[in-house]
């Protein structure tokens, strides 16, 4: 194609946008819907998962250690559990420390402890936290197996839950996702059918004056690329606005933030990612629906003359 017959049919593309704005503005319209309904599902479950992240960051393995351990021993064995590649956190607990804290949680029983003076019965311990709790199990099994360790209290029905609530917000958002991804392409779909069909007598007056396929459909792509391009822009201020919105009206409560609201990603963060997600998709598939759409129409019209 030459360069100027190039520059001819995107020019034609522009022009097409205003001299047909009311089917431009309903795919634009349909577009950013869809745009909208992906790109908010995604960013949701993305959240809900670094919110259980969060949760999970939570828990602490605490492990006791024997009576006779010495601090050399003690420190080959924080050595050894830093360097396991699920551990992302080793604290030593001393006995001290864990006496103190234990007369402060109890300090009603102030004369009980007075009678124990010095004689402390509590071991030392680590306190550590794993990276991912679905393997926790077999991490654990390691540090037992570890000489000094007596022996390791972790939360098992607290690891269990939150595997499964992982495992049932990726199945529930994958098939929101999914469902959302059809949807927006049957409408996508119908609406360029929609819109190509309106304009059946221009396609018609240029096959006769026996212009090519590519030189029909390639004014559509332009088409189809600028409304997608514009629903992505605007999606992506749609999104940053909504986003921000919640974040901040959700912030206000305490409670929620208890529970690993932290742990939302904040949208200066994503913000860039985003952009190009939705005018990446929504230019292309404005583009290749659009044009598809005109090569069916073409085909149809090729069978029936």
């Amino acid at each position: 194609m030459k360069f100027s017959s190039f520059r001819y049919l995107v020019g034609q593309g522009f022009d097409n946008v205003w001299k047909n704005r009311v089917m431009a503005f309903a795919s634009f319209c349909v577009l950013l819907v869809s745009l909208l309904l992906v790109g908010i599902s995604v960013l949701f479950y993305v959240n809900i998962n670094a919110i259980i992240g969060g949760i999970e960051d939570k828990n602490e393995v605490i492990v006791y250690l024997k009576d006779d351990t010495s601090e050399s021993d003690i420190t080959v064995l924080q050595n050894n559990m830093s360097g396991l590649a699920n551990v992302s956190e080793v604290r030593l607990y001393s006995r001290e420390e864990a006496w103190a804290d234990l007369q402060q949680r109890m300090s009603d029983y102030s004369d009980v402890f007075a009678s124990l003076k010095d004689d402390n019965p509590l071991p030392d311990a680590f306190r550590i936290r794993v990276a991912d709790i679905t393997k926790m199990k077999d991490t654990l099994e390691t540090i037992q197996g570890y000489p000094h360790v007596d022996y390791v209290s972790s939360p098992d029905s607290f690891v269990k839950l939150m595997t499964e609530m992982r495992g049932v917000v990726t199945l529930i958002a994958t098939a929101i996702i999914i469902a959302m991804l059809i949807v927006s392409m049957v409408i996508i779909s119908n609406t360029t059918r929609a819109s190509v069909f309106t304009r059946r007598r221009e396609i018609s007056i240029m096959q006769s004056v026996g212009a090519t396929k590519a030189f029909i459909r390639f004014p559509f792509f332009i088409e189809g690329m600028i409304n997608g391009f514009m629903a992505g822009v605007f999606a992506t201020f749609l999104t940053w606005f909504t986003y921000d919105s919640l974040v901040d009206t959700l912030s206000n409560f305490d409670v929620l933030s208890t529970i690993g609201l932290g742990n939302v990603i904040p949208y200066d963060k994503i913000a860039i990612p985003v952009m190009l997600c939705y005018i990446g998709a929504g230019a292309l598939i404005g583009a290749f629906g659009s044009m598809l759409s005109t090569s069916v129409h073409l085909k149809y019209r090729a069978g029936n003359m």
